[in-house]
């Protein structure tokens, strides 16, 4: 948005601006407190929303233990795409000194998922992860580093997110506060500010020095999905608030674009999900033996097969012709099975989604199935025959799938349950250079703003699990740095404007930070036979109880405060404490897909129960 200085009335000035409270926003407002600047950190989440696709991921950051090797294998995996060597110099180094990194700045010991982890740490095997494209030269030197000897538990984002509690004396946090435009100086083309929805009114908010875009991809937005992947629609695995609004405010700015057509997927059969409704979140599929190994196979719109089911994942990429590439997608995939597959799954009772039963689609023929799942029926008929041909023979002249995993179909009946092709993150976004700044058509910086994370992501065409979090910790350090270095072109830009309120965080008209650094309790009120309980380790952060317990029983259990994320962890909130109070005990089976946020809720009441059988205070 560009506005005349003489038109700009600030409602606020800082001298950072961070937009989105992920990884990579998280890094970025801490390091600019780090280097003395007062950081207004906003996202468009609402509180216990916020965290980005980090919050979400495996936790595993990328790591090299050579930068040379290191080097090589990124260069493998860009080819035959060319990235500015500064770029690749700055991500490959970064990565080369992540347990250091880890260590310095996240105040932790550093683990080595390739030589530290064992089996208790997790029951999937990492082998394959770490190792993902183990034909490209200098893959031996990568590893994943994490924080602790655990995944896909929001310890990595627990950590970050302690990093901006800790300086809530330089950092205020807005939640449910969309970023809607940049304010760009027309003379100077300096980025001056950030015009911000709060409470349903407009603020233009003065950054002396910088501004930091980390605002995510645009994963949920369907009409970006459609323009710039090719796909009809996409299940994001991650949040449900990267909207691609990064898009929209860099290009109001001039800023180029790049890798606006890669993104990565996660999962089995390419990274693809059982089908969701449009606007949830897709449930990812890791451990299902059963999903390519039998009288089993994907088919497309058709009713045709499009890719070898057993081929290893490598973030949704399929090979193809020398090279991985981002998979062709469908609008209504499906896996189709016969009664002997049926039977397979039912007798090793691992099904992939809950309500396994009541989605599949069950026929007697293979036409009755194709007419009911919008396929061919020939299409759909000469699929199966070929199928068939191949486990007979043992060779998949279609696909190469393994034989050994294909058995013929059967006279019927027959199945089908509805997939989608997921997305675990976008790339696209504003071109960045070695110094996190943005750059516009002509290569140049765009004075005072800066980039990390997923938006405008490094990653250019095969992508190696780990990279975007290392990504988010090296350019967010790097942005939040830079845009915090005073700069002497801002004097100009602010000579003939006007603050109504002062310099920092502020108080006035609800501009104050709503990020708190500890829940206040003794503010929650206490009857007779109550007790609190809290617990530190939920999805976001601490979760405290109010327990009603006598004459050895737990009568009431209430979760009076938490953070957690209403899709998968407000399941348990909502459930556990129904079956605690009902099975008279906080160790009680978790909510499926919410085991970090149950074994908190679990947590804070035993916290509760032993004080009210010790005689602790509260």
């Amino acid at each position: 948005m560009l506005v005349k200085n003489s038109e700009i009335k600030w409602n606020q000035t800082y001298d950072t601006i961070v937009l989105g409270f992920g990884g990579a926003g998280a890094t970025a407002a801490r390091f600019a407190a780090d280097a003395g600047a007062s950081v207004l950190l906003v996202d468009a989440a609402p509180n216990g929303h916020e965290g980005g696709n980090t919050r979400y991921s495996a936790q595993l950051i990328g790591t090299v233990d050579s930068f040379e090797e290191g080097k090589k294998y990124y260069k493998r995996l860009t080819y035959p795409m060319a990235l500015d060597d500064d770029m690749v110099d700055t991500f490959v180094h970064g990565m080369a000194n992540m347990r250091d990194y880890v260590k310095t700045y996240l105040g932790v010991e550093p683990v080595s998922v390739k030589n530290d982890f064992t089996p208790e740490d997790t029951p999937i095997s990492l082998d394959s992860a770490v190792h993902e494209f183990p034909e490209y030269e200098g893959q031996e030197a990568y590893d994943f580093t994490t924080v602790h000897h655990g995944l896909f538990d929001a310890a990595l984002w627990r950590n970050l997110r302690q990093q901006v509690i800790d300086r809530t004396d330089k950092i205020t946090v807005w939640f449910s506060s969309p970023a809607k435009h940049l304010i760009q100086d027309p003379d100077t083309n300096i980025v001056t500010g950030v015009q911000i929805e709060r409470d349903g009114n407009q603020y233009n908010i003065q950054a002396k020095n910088g501004v930091v875009l980390a605002m995510g991809g645009f994963e949920n937005n369907q009409q970006d999905v459609q323009d710039y992947l090719g796909a009809d629609h996409l299940a994001p695995l991650g949040t449900l608030y990267n909207k691609g609004d990064g898009l929209r405010m860099g290009e109001e700015v001039g800023a180029d674009m790049w890798h606006m057509n890669n993104y990565e997927a996660l999962g089995l059969l390419h990274g693809m999900a059982v089908a969701v409704p449009d606007g949830e979140r897709g449930r990812l599929l890791l451990g299902w033996p059963d999903i390519a190994n039998g009288s089993i196979m994907t088919v497309a719109d058709d009713g045709s097969r499009y890719f070898n089911e057993t081929e290893p994942n490598r973030h949704g990429h399929i090979y193809d012709h020398g090279t991985w590439r981002v998979p062709r997608t469908n609008v209504h995939p499906y896996l189709v099975f016969d009664q002997a597959q049926y039977e397979q799954i039912q007798a090793n009772g691992n099904v992939p989604v809950p309500d396994f039963e009541q989605q599949l689609v069950k026929a007697d023929s293979l036409a009755e199935l194709a007419q009911t799942i919008g396929a061919h029926a020939d299409v759909l008929a000469g699929t199966v025959a070929d199928f068939n041909h191949f486990a007979e023979v043992g060779r998949d002249y279609a696909y190469n799938r393994d034989p050994k995993t294909m058995r013929a179909f059967g006279d019927g009946p027959f199945y089908a349950l509805k997939m989608t092709h997921d997305v675990l993150n976008t790339q696209g976004g504003p071109r960045r250079n070695a110094k996190a700044e943005v750059l516009d058509a002509n290569q140049q910086p765009i004075a005072h703003l800066y980039s990390a994370g997923e938006l405008g992501g490094i990653c250019a065409n095969q992508y190696q699990g780990g990279g975007n979090l290392a990504e988010c910790l090296i350019f967010g350090k790097i942005a939040g740095e830079n845009a915090a270095a005073p700069k002497t072109d801002a004097q100009q830009t602010t000579a003939n404007t006007t603050t109504d309120t002062t310099t920092g965080a502020s108080e006035h008209n609800s501009l104050g930070s709503d990020l708190q650094p500890t829940i206040d309790l003794d503010s929650i009120a206490l009857g007779d036979h109550q007790y609190l309980g809290v617990d530190n380790d939920g999805i976001g952060g601490e979760i405290v109880v109010r327990v009603t317990y006598a004459d050895q029983t737990l009568k009431n259990v209430e979760i009076v405060a938490q953070s957690e994320t209403g899709e998968v962890g407000g399941a348990a909130v909502k459930e556990l404490p129904g079956r605690m109070v009902a099975a008279n005990t906080y160790d009680v089976d978790g909510v499926t897909g919410a085991s970090v946020s149950s074994r908190a809720i679990k947590n804070a009441v035993k916290d509760a129960v032993q004080k009210a059988t010790t005689g602790q205070p509260n």
